[in-house]
C-alpha cells in the first residue's frame, strides 16, 4: 500500500477517487479526474518547502540504490567484500550493463522491512564498506569503465567498531583516491546525502542530485539539537541548512539536479531511473571527449574550487 505525507493527502483522496472510478468502469470520470490530479500535482509540489523536499527524499516508498541497480541494470554481477575485514550490506557494488556501457556502479543502500534494514545496517556503512567501494571503484579504473555512484545515507556508522576500524580513515582515502581515479565518473545523490557517508562516495567528475534529494554535513535534527537544545525545531533547521538540489546547485556545489518526475521518485521509479540513465551516459558521453588530462585538471578545478568566494 502506497504512503503518503500529510501534504499528499488531497493526492490520495484523488487517486482514491480514480480507481474507485475505474472499479466501475466510469472512463469519462476517470479522464476528468487524472486532469484533476495534474493540477493538483503541480500545486503542490511546484511550490515545496526545504522541509516538505526532506521528507519526500526519506519517504519510504522512494527508490533505493538496489532500486535503480534493478532497472537500470542488466547482466549484472554483484562485487562482494573488502578483501580485509567482511562483507558490508549497506555498500552495494555491481559490473554490468546500462544501456551498452558496461559500467561498474556502487549505491548505498538503506533496505525495507526490520530484518533488511538491519542487514543494510539502515544505509550506514561501516570503515569495510567504504573500502569495498573503493575497491570496486579500482576495477573500474583497471578496465578504464565508467563509474557511477548513487548517494543515499543517513551518515557513516558512529558505532565503536567503525571507529576501532577507523572509520575517518576509510572516509579520508576514498576522498583521495577518488580525486585521482583515473576513469570517468558521475556520482548521484538519489535520497539522503549525510555528511562524510555521503561524501565517501561523492568525489566524482559530476555530481548531481535528484529533484527532490538533500545533501547536508549534518541532519537537521542533529543541527536542531545542537544549535537550540531541541530536537522538535527541525523544520527551522532545515530551512536555515540549504541542503536542497536548487540550494547547492546556486551555490556550485553539484553540477545538476536530474529532474524526476514532478509527483516525486516513489510514484514512477520508471521515469526516475530513465532520467538518472540519461543523465548518467550523456555525461559519460560528454568526459570521453575529453583528454585523460583535460578531465582529471577540469575535475581538479572543480574540487579546489568549492568554498571560493572574493569580498
Amino acid at each position: 500500500m502506497a504512503t503518503y505525507l500529510d501534504f499528499e493527502s488531497s493526492i490520495k483522496t484523488i487517486q482514491e477517487d480514480i480507481i474507485s472510478a475505474q472499479v466501475r468502469h466510469d472512463e469519462g470520470l476517470v479522464v476528468s479526474l487524472k486532469a484533476n490530479l495534474d493540477k493538483e500535482v503541480s500545486k503542490i509540489f511546484s511550490n515545496l518547502s526545504p522541509f516538505q523536499q526532506l521528507q519526500l527524499a526519506r519517504h519510504v516508498d522512494r527508490p533505493y540504490a538496489l532500486d535503480y541497480i534493478n532497472l537500470l541494470m542488466r547482466d549484472k554481477y554483484e562485487i562482494h567484500g573488502d578483501r580485509h575485514f567482511r562483507e558490508d550490506s549497506a555498500i552495494i557494488c555491481y559490473l554490468g550493463y546500462i544501456g551498452d556501457e558496461k559500467v561498474v556502479v556502487i549505491g548505498e543502500q538503506k533496505g525495507r522491512g526490520t530484518k533488511n534494514k538491519i542487514k543494510r545496517n539502515f544505509g550506514m556503512p561501516h570503515p569495510e564498506g567504504y573500502r569495498k567501494a573503493l575497491r570496486a571503484a579500482k576495477l573500474a579504473e583497471k578496465f578504464n569503465l565508467p563509474l557511477l555512484m548513487l548517494i543515499d545515507t543517513p551518515g557513516a556508522y558512529p558505532g565503536i567498531g567503525a571507529e576501532e576500524r577507523n572509520q575517518s580513515e576509510a572516509i579520508a582515502r576514498n576522498l583521495l583516491e577518488l580525486s585521482v581515479l583515473n576513469t570517468p565518473s558521475v556520482s548521484v545523490v538519489i535520497g539522503e546525502g549525510g555528511s562524510g557517508g555521503a561524501l565517501a562516495i561523492g568525489v566524482a567528475d559530476r555530481l548531481a542530485m535528484m529533484r527532490y534529494s538533500v545533501f547536508s554535513v549534518i541532519s537537521p535534527e542533529g543541527c536542531s539539537a545542537i544549535l537550540w537544545n531541541n530536537p522538535a525545531k527541525v523544520e527551522a533547521a532545515t530551512n536555515a541548512m540549504k541542503i536542497t538540489s536548487s540550494d547547492l546547485k546556486e551555490l556550485g556545489l553539484i553540477d545538476a539536479i536530474i529532474n524526476e518526475p514532478l509527483i516525486g521518485a516513489h510514484r514512477d521509479r520508471d521515469a526516475a531511473a530513465d532520467a538518472i540513465k540519461e543523465y548518467f551516459l550523456g555525461e559519460i558521453a560528454n568526459l570521453r571527449m575529453l583528454s585523460n588530462e583535460e578531465r582529471m585538471q577540469q575535475r581538479y578545478k572543480k574540487l579546489t574550487g568549492i568554498g571560493a568566494f572574493s569580498e
